[in-house]
């Protein structure tokens, strides 16, 4: 049976709560889909997503992919701003730092056997930039190696309401400059890729 799941970094509780609260602002009288919550659609930043047989274990991938690297306790990435990506989406856009890179190609590493690639299937990439199109076609996720975009994303919606959020958020809400991240999570996909339910999860640096 294929499971549609990723693998993610998430938030400190504090940034939990304060992407929640930004996605409500942002919205106005748009509510962004879907809804994040703190105990359902948790934010994240996606490290890998995607179509996934049987033979994956998640709790022993996920320990075998943040074994892989020295992670810190936390780690604190910039934040570059709220952004539309094609086609509706709302990011909270974040940098990507050369461990970040890393830690994805270890997933990639770890994760590419248990790959169900028969179920990946075909979709509209002509708003996909090359980079992004060459990763789709090897992996069936947009954002791999030169197209890895780290974000939070806050939420879909139809294309002009979409960018219409993004043309107002600096009046809405104030961004953090820096978001905390201090555990790696596998997650079950729900709508729109989210995170709708916790697999396992790990402290970055269990030590």
């Amino acid at each position: 049976m294929t499971r549609w799941l990723g693998i993610a970094l998430l938030p400190s509780a504090e940034h939990v709560h304060r992407a929640i609260r930004m996605q409500q602002e942002i919205g106005g009288d748009h509510a962004l889909r879907p809804g994040l919550t703190a105990d359902g659609n948790l934010p994240h930043v996606t490290v890998f997503q995607g179509p996934f047989t049987d033979s994956l274990d998640p709790e022993t991938e996920l320990e075998k992919i943040g074994g892989t690297l020295a992670l810190p306790k936390e780690l604190r990435l910039a934040a570059t701003g709220i952004v539309y990506q094609p086609t509706g989406w709302v990011f909270l856009a974040l940098e990507r730092p050369p461990l970040l890179e890393r830690l994805q190609a270890a997933a990639l590493d770890a994760l590419d056997a248990h790959l169900d690639r028969q179920a990946i299937g075909t979709k509209d990439t002509s708003r996909f930039s090359e980079s992004e199109r060459a990763s789709f076609a090897r992996y069936g996720y947009r954002y791999t190696g030169d197209a890895y975009a780290p974000h939070i994303t806050l939420g879909r919606a139809e294309e002009q309401i979409a960018q219409e959020v993004v043309r107002h958020a600096p009046r809405r809400t104030s961004v953090p400059a820096q978001w905390a991240f201090d555990r790696l999570s596998f997650y079950v996909m729900g709508e729109h890729g989210a995170h709708a339910q916790t697999l396992t999860e790990r402290p970055l640096d269990p030590a």
